[in-house]
Parts: structure tokens; C-alpha cells; sequence
């Protein structure tokens, strides 16, 4: 069974209202609330859960039960300047100031790369000091393609890939689920497929060989691990090696950021969903001559970006979807 939603471009091209857009991408890119319970991992759209007045949550809602949570942002582009969003670290201020909202602190945060947009040391140097006003202290990383543009990798690895293998790939456990953070942004022609590579694929194999069928997985890596739109680059190359060594476990989840949209799909026991970004939208696959920063008016970005949840029921394989624009939150 496969199911996909596709968030789709406004193809206005007006500039944008400073004060208006904030307003509107503080609640558009937030970040996905994921909660583990049982072994099935459930997502939720932090507006969905949020009252945006009164920085709480919503009333009459209480928070799902579950045996810990993580939060995942992705594509925060510190550095990026233009119209699309003239102000990337104050939509990044307010997603943290979101969750922080949370009445439960996350376990932690998964960043799914693109952390800077030129790889420069006072992009990391700025997110470092933002993210240090989350409460939720422990921060995993893996590196997008514009946070190895200009040394290969080497501001990043110094940064935030001490204690990891390769590239930066690395694995930890977590109250009993595998967590897996790939590298498939090296290497990577501008616009064209990521790639795992041979030795990270070899060490992926090793590292999941010791684990039972009925470990809960969850990989996390930038450019999404399906073909998503293969002429943008939206896809790696060599991604269904590493997928067949996950088809054997009961509940496996892959996040990915990169193309700055919610889009979902499920095969078999995999459960494939990319992230909104904290930055700026991109067009929907194949709706634009091309990717990259989609600029919207400040009174239209709440229709042309949404908020998704997802329930991924493990046992019957179902993947539950309700898709709601940012409009009915505003």
C-alpha cells in the first residue's frame, strides 16, 4: 500500500510582508512532534497541538500517551537573505519558542541539515546560540548539502560529527529504538541524486545485524531515501541497498528534509516522511521550471503551506493522513 500528499505552490511571485510573514512561517515550519509508543512511532503538527495565542496547549487537548517524544526540524538556512524569507533566524527563534511550549520537553531534536545555507562558521556559530534556548538539550544532527559547500564537510564534522564514522553517519539507542543518521549529501552534484556510498551502505549493514526484527528504526537523513522527483535531485541514488537491509523489521520510520514540504509515503513496513522547512517553501515536485525559495505573499502563505499528521499503525500497515492548511489556524 502506498499513499502520498503533496503540499502544493502558490505560483504567485509578489514580494513578501516582513511582519506578516513571520507571523505566518513561525507556525508554517515549527517542526513535527514525533511521539514513540509501543513501538509505533505517530507524528504531529506542533500548530495542531499549540493554542498560538496563548503559547499552551490548545484547549480540551491533552497530550497522547506515549513512552517518549522527539521533535524534528530541518532546512533552518542560516545565512539565506532574500525575499523568500528575509529573516531565517527569527523563524528559527519562534520554532524553538514552540517547542519549548510543549507541557512535555521532547526527549530531544533531530535537525535533518541544510543547519547554514554558505557553511560558514557564524551560520553554525548563530544556530549554536539559538538552539541553546531549547530545553530540550540533546540535539542529533546530519548535515545537508549546503552545510558542506565549501570544505567538504569539515566545519560541519568538526562541529557536530566528533563521535561519528565516515562522512558523520553514526547510530544511537534510545528506550529501545534503533536511531540511524545517514550522510547522503557528499559528493552531490547542485541539483542532482544524493549518495550513500559504499562504505557508509557496508557500515549500515553491520550495524543493524546485531538488532532483532522487532526493534523500532528510525533513520534520519537529509535528501528523502525515495524517489520523490528525480529531476530535481529529490531522491539518492543508491537508497534502495540501504532500504533492503531495513525491510526485515516490524516498524521502520525514514525523516528527511531537503525539498521544505510535508510529503508521506508508506511501503511495506517503511514509513517515508519529509519535513517542513523553518526557512522558506519550495514548489510542489514538477509545478515550478525548478526548485528552490518559492516567495508567496504574507496574506497567502497560510494556503500554500499545511500542517500533516500522520499515524502509522504498525501491525496493519495503514498510514493515516489529515492535512489541514495553516488558514484554519490563523
Amino acid at each position: 500500500m502506498q499513499h502520498e500528499e503533496f503540499i502544493h505552490e502558490n505560483k504567485n511571485d509578489d514580494g513578501i510582508d516582513r511582519a506578516g510573514f513571520l507571523k505566518c512561517m513561525a507556525w508554517a515550519g515549527t517542526g513535527v512532534l514525533w511521539m514513540m509508543s509501543g513501538g509505533i512511532l505517530k507524528s504531529y503538527g506542533m500548530s495542531q497541538l499549540i493554542d498560538k495565542n496563548t503559547g499552551g496547549l490548545k484547549q480540551g487537548l491533552s497530550m497522547p500517551a506515549s513512552d517518549f517524544s522527539f521533535v524534528q526540524i530541518s532546512d533552518s538556512h542560516i545565512g539565506f537573505s532574500k525575499a523568500a524569507n528575509p529573516n531565517v533566524v527569527g523563524t528559527l527563534q519562534s520554532a524553538i519558542a514552540k517547542i519549548n511550549a510543549m507541557p512535555v520537553t521532547p526527549s530531544f531534536i533531530l535537525h535533518t541539515g541544510d543547519i547554514s545555507h554558505l557553511s560558514q562558521a557564524d551560520e553554525f556559530d548563530t544556530v549554536d546560540q539559538v538552539m541553546k534556548s531549547a530545553k530540550s538539550k540533546n540535539v542529533f544532527y546530519v548535515p545537508g548539502e549546503h552545510d558542506v559547500l565549501n570544505d567538504n564537510g569539515k566545519l560541519y564534522l568538526d562541529r557536530y560529527g566528533k563521535k561519528t564514522k565516515g562522512n558523520g553517519w553514526y547510530s544511537f539507542d534510545y528506550n529501545g529504538t534503533h536511531f540511524i543518521g545517514l550522510v547522503n549529501v557528499m559528493d552531490t552534484a547542485e541539483g542532482g541524486l544524493g549518495v550513500l556510498g559504499k562504505e557508509q551502505i557496508a557500515w549500515l549493514k553491520d550495524d543493524l545485524s546485531g538488532l532483532s526484527n522487532s526493534t523500532p528504526i528510525v533513520v534520519f537523513a537529509h535528501i528523502p531515501l525515495w524517489a520523490i522527483y528525480p529531476q530535481w535531485g529529490w531522491g539518492t541514488s543508491d537508497s534502495e541497498q540501504a532500504l533492503s537491509y531495513l525491510r526485515r523489521f516490524g516498524s521502520v520510520s525514514v525523516l528527511n528534509g531537503h525539498i521544505h514540504q510535508t510529503i508521506q509515503k508508506i511501503e511495506g513496513n517503511i514509513t517515508f516522511h519529509t519535513a517542513m522547512s523553518t526557512a522558506f517553501p519550495q514548489p510542489a515536485p514538477g509545478s515550478a521550471p525548478a526548485a528552490g525559495p518559492m516567495k508567496v505573499p504574507a496574506e497567502k502563505l497560510s494556503s500554500v503551506l499545511g500542517i500533516t499528521e500522520v499515524n502509522y499503525i504498525e501491525h496493519n500497515h495503514t498510514l493515516a493522513v489529515t492535512d489541514a492548511t495553516l488558514a484554519q489556524f490563523m
